[in-house]
């Protein structure tokens, strides 16, 4: 009996000293800069540099030598009380990032990472994903994330990869997942990073799914068209009428009326298939012209459809045209209420399930 004991006891304390030793090895990568950075320590040696400000420093207190898993908290609290900047938490996620429609990945360089260098790297091994993928950057000495392009200098610990989950052409693909999950792994052993907080394939897929169902719903363009009654109407005038509405023509081949923040309210384009040029407005000319509201796009779609209205009817008048549906009949008053209805219900909608119409997040799930 007592033999047995003994092996027991034997076999307990080996197992102790190999757990030990497995969770310093485990603790050494992780805590190994900010040892690094309290050895370097800045601060002036107050023995060797005495002076009159040696009085305002806070004394650390003093840590006497452990062994074990007490060594790398020592380290840790030292490196804290001798340098502030040491940073203490992992930093969330950007505020720019939306993880309802976002799939996010972080990865934590152990030294500080060059910027180009890693925005080189991504380039390569993300290339062809179908949704847009936005990179952050954690900048310390701020305290915030920076966003991140190929014009970004400087070295950093953190970053962060967003790609959009959802837009007009639909959700995600597994592939689309597959490839940015393991893109952003093979830059980060690439780097001797670390990846945080991978994302989960199914529940990644299943909530794309989910919220391109919601806004599939909810995704109504209303548009009304302005057509001769006989003479094409000139471009000429086309622009002169357009401009004095406040509308600008982009670069999409539309005249754009906008808010004060510099959102579209609504666009007038050509109704037969050629797109407005500032330099052959001159030559122009058409039989009809349309009026869009694109209603998950706009903040309060009433009214900008009201002010959309006005501008057709004003239009008409001036052109010697009509405004009509898109089955060329009249549009008059009663189908102006139905379609006022319609895009407060919509709007209802959209605010009932957090996505305000308008708002960044909905700019962003109802772009092309």
């Amino acid at each position: 009996m007592d033999n047995e004991l003994q092996i027991g006891l034997a076999a307990l304390g080996v197992a102790s000293v190999v757990g030990i030793v497995a969770y310093n090895k485990w603790q050494e990568r992780k805590h190994r800069r900010e040892a690094e950075q309290a050895f370097r320590s800045d601060h002036r040696d107050v023995l060797l540099e005495p002076g009159d400000g040696a009085a305002d420093e806070v004394p650390a207190e003093r840590l006497e030598p452990s062994m074990g898993e007490a060594e790398p908290e020592t380290r840790r609290a030292a490196a804290a009380v001798r340098d502030p900047a040491v940073r203490k938490v992992t930093p969330g996620v950007p505020d720019a990032v939306d993880q309802r429609i976002d799939c996010v990945i972080r990865i934590e360089a152990i030294e500080p990472l060059d910027a180009p260098r890693l925005w080189a790297a991504q380039s390569e091994q993300l290339m062809g994903i179908s949704k847009p993928v936005r990179w952050f950057a954690f900048d310390d000495a701020a305290n915030l994330w920076r966003s991140l392009d190929a014009h970004t200098a400087g070295a950093f610990h953190w970053f962060c990869a967003a790609m959009q989950t959802v837009d007009r052409s639909g959700p995600i693909s597994e592939n689309d997942f597959l490839h940015f999950s393991g893109g952003m792994q093979r830059v980060a052993e690439q780097f001797l990073a670390v990846p945080a907080d991978l994302p989960a394939r199914g529940e990644a897929l299943r909530n794309a799914a989910e919220l391109d169902k919601f806004c599939a719903n909810v995704d109504v363009q209303i548009g009304i068209n302005v057509v001769s009654n006989g003479q094409p109407f000139v471009g000429t005038k086309i622009r002169a009428l357009a401009e004095s509405h406040g509308m600008t023509l982009g670069p999409d081949g539309s005249f754009h009326a906008r808010d004060e923040e510099g959102n579209t309210l609504y666009t007038l384009s050509n109704m037969e298939p050629v797109l407005f040029a500032a330099e052959e407005m001159r030559d122009l000319a058409t039989n009809g012209l349309t009026l869009v509201i694109d209603v998950p796009r706009v903040p309060n779609g009433v009214f900008a459809f009201e002010r959309m209205m006005r501008q057709a009817m004003q239009m008409a008048d001036a052109l010697q045209g009509t405004v009509v549906d898109d089955n060329r009949a009249p549009f008059g008053a009663e189908a102006a209420t139905l379609i006022r209805g319609q895009i407060q219900h919509f709007q209802a909608q959209m605010a009932s399930g957090d996505v305000p119409a308008g708002g960044p997040l909905a700019q962003r799930l109802f772009s092309a």
